[in-house]
């Protein structure tokens, strides 16, 4: 048996056989980058080490699903950028967004129209649902999550230009759907 995994089909091809001396390799050699990783998402490390633990505990898991061809790191960082997006989404809550263009809609506010403040906490929250996916995932990620451009730009590995033109591009289709109901509401 080889007990040389340093190649990644090597690797693959013990791991989809349910070799746990892979499996130890795999975790022994990637848990530490991926708990940076993870950290450097959430900036929370008892958060990050269950990310990591989901990740790794999913390939096992799914270990037969694996392709011969994964770059093995690139296939374990991308897992954990999608189990942090997964877990964002689960506890993700859009209140601080809310209040932020609840208080911006001044004809709401002055107004103390109580269930026209829910009203449009409702349609903010429902139309950042609909925003676009990358749209929506850049503006969360900006807004509610307050990363920098830059940040997002490496943290999903495209230009600062193209961070820069989703968030735009998410503001102004806010402001013509919050103008739309403004209407509605006059």
């Amino acid at each position: 048996m080889i007990n040389n995994f340093n190649k990644d089909e090597i690797l693959i091809k013990y791991l989809k056989k349910g070799n746990e001396k892979a499996y130890t390799y795999l975790v022994d050699k990637y848990h530490h980058i991926l708990c940076v990783y993870a950290n450097s998402l959430v900036r929370d490390k008892f958060q990050s080490e269950d990310i990591v633990q989901n990740v790794l505990l999913n390939i096992w898991k799914k270990r037969k699903e694996l392709k011969d061809d994964f770059n093995v790191k690139s296939f374990l960082l991308k897992s954990v950028r999608n189990e942090f997006i997964d877990q964002h989404r689960k506890k993700m809550s859009v209140v601080a967004l809310e209040k932020t263009y609840i208080d911006a809609l001044d004809f709401v506010v002055e107004a103390k129209d109580y269930d026209a403040i829910e009203n449009m906490a409702k349609i903010v929250k429902q139309e950042i649902i609909k925003l676009p996916t990358k749209c929506k995932e850049i503006f969360i990620l900006s807004k509610q999550e307050n990363l920098t451009n830059i940040e997002i730009s490496e943290f999903l590995k495209i230009s600062v230009k193209t961070v820069e033109s989703q968030i735009t591009k998410a503001f102004r289709i806010l402001r013509d759907k919050f103008d739309d109901e403004r209407n509605l509401l006059i």
